[in-house]
């Protein structure tokens, strides 16, 4: 209650200011940590090794070239030069033991020069005497551009986070300040996390070298209605239901249907509990009798569709007859289990049916998509592209949280995305992509590493 008092009536920490001469802020401290180091090992030196003659008391000034005329040069030079590399070597440790720190120092350094290089901020000619000029004559004028604004800008490391603050009180620039979040990913090697308006600032929130944030498969697990798919990427299942998975050959998206399916598995139900629908007959076929619900055939697949539409309508029906039906809670307040649809290769499917069939196939999804949530059905869906054609009739937006795996076109990324000024790139690296986990923001994604001795059809025998 205090801490909140002081918040929001006296002092409220927001990180580290950004001044101009922050720009300059890794060579003032390499100076800051060379410079007495450089005196201490010349004194040291000297010390253990002298080369100044000892001075005969009292010195006259006379006396000086003599005592000039005896200095070895040489071997001060050679131990001025031994000081100046102990030095440098001691930034070099410092710099190593202390990377954290040095990362910090560097990212507020590229911040300060972002804001100088693209002028937001404010400067005044001013005339001032006292500058000499020798082909002039005396006491001449001199121009000189003094600051006069720059703007309240906060850095902040907190939790593994990086906070950028920009002000938005209605000066100069704030429009600029509101089109960054790009330009700063790229600056900082991060992925922007979320975006959070706060009074008078705005503030980007980043996840440094998110890359670090993969698990392992044996790490991943489910808990509380939701499924932890990175360390800070979480499927948060009850509140933003249905998974959309996009990705062409090779891109990885099976055995990321695979670990979701495992982690799920790990925690939130049983299986019983999932349907796997694989009209291709393929990876997930394989685990026909290890799981009850298996089905990859044509008319199979539809009456499994339709079998988990009606259950959930069953299920919405009996939850308002339970004694501790409360309006407005969901399955998991009821104790009830969720139940996961898991469908992939679903536009190779829909190309096996009539429009007849396609329409009653979509009106089924659509239902699950709509009402699902609230009773704790949930879809996982994957195909190639999430083209309107198949996805219609606002289906496609129910997904809430989604992935694109491997290398996307422009149009591609359209499809899952929307309309984004997000800079997407491709990495060579297996199970690489990008997710909208329901923040708003779309960040770099990497499914769960799996080593390769591990094998899925072992581990879900292992589960009981």
């Amino acid at each position: 209650m205090l801490q909140r008092f002081i918040e929001k009536h006296l002092y409220k920490h927001r990180g580290r200011r950004i001044h101009y001469k922050t720009k300059d802020i890794l060579v003032r401290a390499g100076i800051s940590i060379a410079v007495p180091a450089f005196f201490i090992a010349l004194f040291l030196m000297l010390w253990v090794f002298p080369v100044l003659p000892i001075l005969d008391m009292p010195f006259k000034l006379r006396e000086i070239p003599n005592y000039l005329s005896v200095l070895d040069y040489q071997r001060l030079l050679l131990e001025c030069l031994s000081s100046l590399i102990i030095a440098l070597c001691l930034v070099f440790v410092c710099k190593v033991l202390f990377y954290k720190h040095y990362i910090y120092l560097k990212q507020r350094q590229i911040l300060a020069r972002l804001i100088i290089d693209r002028n937001y901020y404010d400067t005044e000619q001013t005339t001032k005497n006292g500058s000499v000029e020798w082909d002039v004559g005396w006491m001449n004028k001199k121009d000189k551009n003094e600051l006069t604004y720059f703007p309240k800008i906060y850095f902040q490391l907190k939790e593994g986070y990086l906070y950028v603050r920009f002000p938005t009180d209605g000066r100069a620039y704030q429009e600029q300040f509101l089109q960054l979040g790009s330009v700063l990913e790229t600056a900082f090697y991060s992925e922007l996390d979320s975006l959070v308006r706060e009074e008078g600032y705005i503030c980007y929130k980043f996840i440094y070298a998110i890359s670090r944030d993969r698990l392992n498969i044996k790490d991943v697990y489910s808990n509380n209605g939701s499924l932890a798919l990175m360390k800070r990427t979480i499927w948060d299942f009850d509140k933003l239901p249905h998974m959309l998975i996009s990705g062409g050959t090779g891109a990885g998206k099976t055995y990321t249907i695979l670990s979701v399916l495992l982690g799920l598995l790990k925690g939130a139900c049983h299986k019983q509990d999932v349907i796997i629908c694989d009209p291709k007959n393929a990876d997930l076929a394989d685990l026909e009798g290890i799981f009850p619900q298996v089905y990859y055939k044509k008319g199979g697949i539809k009456s499994a569709v339709r079998n988990f539409k009606n259950d959930m309508l069953a299920r919405s029906t009996e939850m308002k007859e339970m004694t501790n039906y409360v309006t407005g809670k969901n399955y998991r307040f009821l104790g009830l289990p969720p139940k996961f649809l898991i469908f992939d290769e679903f536009v190779a499917y829909m190309e096996m049916l009539d429009y007849k069939e396609q329409s009653e196939l979509l009106s089924d999804l659509k239902q699950i998509a709509m009402l699902g949530r609230q009773a704790g059905y949930f879809l996982i869906t994957g195909m190639q592209r999430p083209d309107a054609k198949y996805l219609g009739d606002g289906i496609r937006d129910q997904f809430h949280f989604r992935l694109a795996l491997g290398r996307n076109s422009d149009v591609g990324y359209s499809m899952m995305f929307g309309d984004t000024d997000k800079k997407f790139a491709f990495k060579e690296i297996k199970g690489f992509g990008y997710a909208d986990s329901g923040k708003g923001v779309i960040s770099e994604f990497y499914s769960p590493f799996v080593d390769s001795d591990f094998d899925f059809i072992t581990a879900f025998k292992e589960i009981a």
